[in-house]
């Protein structure tokens, strides 16, 4: 992922080729995965229920069958196993989304840290850990889990 990224950003938008723009996204969704995974095991346990709804985002979010959904958490799982800290899940996704796309997986991450229906302090740290390293104020934080909270 690593000699992706520095390819990648190497390039300038108009350089980039459709295959390598694929591949790209292909890493963001890995990334927002990563994100995901991490979220739903910084309380120490990986519910089904919690696999269930990242399995439900990642199919509803990236058009995707249960089987890819399936690839995309071992692949991101790996990537998350192999790496030192999260900078490098947020910083592709920095490059690549807007602020608005950025508020979306926020919502996401928002959606899986709900799934027991309780937010923990191992959950509440990460989530503000997130917004910090996806650049966002603590009002978008708030604004995306008020908006899950109440879609409940």
């Amino acid at each position: 992922m690593i000699d992706l990224m520095k390819r990648f950003f190497s390039k300038s938008k108009n350089d980039i080729s459709s295959g390598e723009a694929e591949r790209t996204s292909h890493d963001i969704r890995i990334a927002t995965c990563a994100l995901l995974l991490e979220m739903a095991n910084i309380d120490g346990k990986f519910s089904d229920s919690e696999k269930e709804n990242i399995i439900s985002i990642l199919k509803n979010n990236y058009n995707l069958s249960d089987e890819l959904a399936n690839d995309l958490i071992k692949a991101a799982d790996e990537e998350l196993k192999n790496s030192i800290d999260l900078w490098q899940f947020t910083n592709l996704i920095n490059q690549n989304y807007s602020i608005d796309e950025k508020i979306q997986i926020i919502e996401t991450v928002w959606q899986i840290v709900y799934t027991d229906g309780k937010l923990d302090k191992y959950e509440d740290y990460l989530m503000h850990k997130l917004a910090k390293l996806l650049r966002l104020t603590h009002k978008q934080l708030i604004d995306a889990k008020l908006k899950v909270i109440h879609a409940r």
